[in-house]
């Protein structure tokens, strides 16, 4: 009996929480979302992210991550665990977003869809080979793992849809 009202409570918190789900062009074409309306979805990293690049000499304050030494150099890293929430801050053309996941709009990683995830939104480089790609954040060019050009947004499909639904069209108003 008591292995049952452990389950039945453990059934009723796995049921409260959010169910995440990729987010993709099937998606965003299916809502037909404005930007206005994107900005208001909650966006969340599928997997770890870490970024990294070698920090100048004429840097003396990293703002962003954390300053590793490695083979003598200064090293800066940017983590963006699993589970981040992030925003849309602007979409610079269709099918790309500029997502912040930071206090600072300016501090954004770019997303769009891959044809070969599914059309899911993934993390975008200036270029990829076999082992990292070249990512701008903050302005800066920063090198990450060849793993994470499959990083997906993920969205509460839940949020989502209610989202939706308080969508309204104004039709006007007309003098009598």
């Amino acid at each position: 009996m008591r292995y049952l009202i452990y389950l039945l409570i453990l059934s009723f918190f796995a049921s409260c929480s959010a169910k995440l789900t990729p987010f993709s062009q099937r998606l965003y074409d299916e809502y037909n979302w404005s930007e206005r309306e994107l900005k208001k979805i909650q966006f969340y990293l599928s997997e770890d992210i870490a970024l990294w690049r070698e920090a100048g000499a004429e840097e003396s304050k990293i703002k962003n991550g954390k300053i590793r030494i490695k083979d003598g150099r200064k090293i800066e890293e940017v983590l963006f665990k699993k589970g981040t929430p992030g925003v849309l801050v602007f979409s610079p053309k269709e099918n790309r977003f500029a997502i912040s996941f930071d206090k600072r709009d300016e501090q954004y990683l770019m997303f769009g869809p891959n044809p070969k995830a599914n059309n899911r939104y993934v993390l975008l480089g200036k270029k990829w080979d076999r082992r990292q790609g070249e990512i701008t954040y903050d302005g800066k060019i920063y090198h990450t793992s060849a793993e994470n050009a499959f990083a997906t947004l993920l969205v509460d499909i839940d949020a989502v849809k209610q989202l939706t639904i308080s969508s309204k069209t104004v039709e006007g108003r007309k003098v009598r």
